[in-house]
């Protein structure tokens, strides 16, 4: 991993809108999917998965079998993990409001559910049980009483899904699980078939077809992000472990080869020791192979000349996590402005808000920080405005409204007020 001045590295941070090829790809496949339903996503399960599929839907008798091939370690963890991140997101609900004002007038908000969200688990190998929990309880605290989770077959050849993944989802709450993964995935829950019928919004993490699927769906439904590869900033000082920094860097540069991991310090001695000790563990890492062409190539020991020069480079790199390992970490929170998430102090290792602590890792990443926000309960809501004037409060403001709508140039928006303000004598 290099080390340099701060001043002198830049981040490139463009977006990764796939080759034409793939994005061929994946509207051949949504129109398929929205041509022939169910059929084109069995067709393409024994296409792309060497999958023969008979039923679309997991049946409830698979997901109780499920609990039957995971250990009790495993489910202990995940109902804990569960139990906090239902907590943390309880924290975020509102409620709707309204204002009654003296002219007799109601203002308001009205606040509901999305009332149908689709979830995209991968499948196979990139299995995510927490991926689960941390999309799928935020909505369920928000009250959307249908959610449909779209999951590819766990091994080439067989239709089975990852037991682990059947038990986080029902451990969640979610209860319509259907074997497919993938572009057509995605198309199915926009456009639906004959099985699934469709969302209004779909979340998850998926590859690149998938990323680009949920990008073309988009307006025909909503969508959480599109995400780019994770990465992480720490902040350290010279009190820091070089150990545990580099143990941090490497937990987020086995993700990817893509994946950003970037130490920010004014200690020259600080970013020799982390060096060292990155390549000592990345030596016995059991994703060595990734975790070494992501530093190589995108991470980076920046050196600043104090912590106030820290805290601005990682404001501008908007991290999606950022971990403050210094002697008074507080103290910096208040000047931390784009932060998917933020890490304080040496047992605040990023792998706990990851997994367990209750926030959401669903994360802005690729700088999005900036102006965006982690997955949350307002995420699965909706709100809709509500205005009764009163008569009062019309013959008091109509002649402004009116003055308002033919400057723009609207006159049918102002004789609407008008024949009114007529009708009570208000106008000749």
């Amino acid at each position: 991993m290099r080390i340099l001045p701060a001043s002198e590295f830049q981040l490139n941070r463009e977006v990764e809108y796939g080759s034409p090829e793939q994005n061929e790809t994946v509207r051949r496949i949504i129109d398929e999917v929205r041509q022939d339903g169910d059929a084109a996503l069995i067709r393409m399960a024994q296409q792309f998965d060497n999958v023969e599929i008979a039923e679309l839907r997991v049946s409830d008798e698979e997901i109780q079998a499920a609990y039957e091939q995971v250990d009790a370690e495993f489910l202990a963890a995940l109902r804990q993990a569960a139990a906090n991140i239902r907590a943390f997101h309880e924290k975020q609900k509102r409620t709707s409001w309204m204002d009654l004002q003296a002219n007799g007038s109601l203002l308001g908000q009205i606040i509901r559910p999305l009332k149908r969200v689709g979830l995209y688990v991968p499948g196979g190998k990139a299995a995510y049980p927490s991926s689960v929990l941390m999309n799928a309880i935020p909505a369920i605290v928000a009250g959307v009483p249908e959610i449909a989770m779209v999951t590819p077959p766990a091994t080439a050849g067989e239709a089975g899904i990852n037991p682990h993944i059947l038990v986080a989802a029902a451990e969640a709450g979610v209860k319509e699980i259907y074997r497919v993964g993938g572009a057509q995935a995605v198309a199915a829950l926009a456009y639906g078939t004959q099985s699934i019928p469709p969302v209004d919004k779909i979340v998850g993490p998926g590859n690149i077809y998938v990323a680009l699927a949920k990008r073309f769906v988009f307006g025909v439904v909503d969508i959480d992000m599109i995400a780019g590869p994770t990465d992480i900033v720490v902040l350290a000082d010279e009190h820091a472990d070089p150990e545990y920094i580099a143990a941090d860097l490497l937990a987020q540069a086995e993700h990817d080869e893509m994946s950003p991991a970037i130490l920010v310090t004014p200690s020259q001695e600080l970013a020799e020791s982390v060096r060292l000790e990155l390549w000592r563990q990345l030596d016995v890492l059991p994703k060595k192979a990734i975790a070494a062409v992501s530093t190589a190539t995108k991470g980076a020991i920046l050196l600043v000349n104090s912590l106030d020069e820290g805290v601005d480079v990682v404001n501008r790199l908007a991290p999606e996590h950022c971990e403050l390992l210094v002697q008074e970490p507080f103290n910096l929170l208040p000047r931390i402005e784009n932060a998917g998430a933020i890490f304080l102090g040496a047992y605040s290792t990023e792998p706990v808000g990851d997994y367990f602590a209750g926030p959401n890792h669903v994360l802005p990443t690729n700088g999005t920080a900036r102006f965006s926000s982690p997955l949350n309960v307002d995420d699965f809501l909706k709100k809709s405005s509500v205005i009764h004037y009163s008569k009062e409060a019309l013959l008091a403001n109509g002649e402004m409204i009116m003055t308002l709508a033919r400057n723009e140039g609207l006159e049918g928006h102002a004789r609407a007020v008008e024949v009114r303000l007529k009708k009570e004598g208000k106008l000749k």
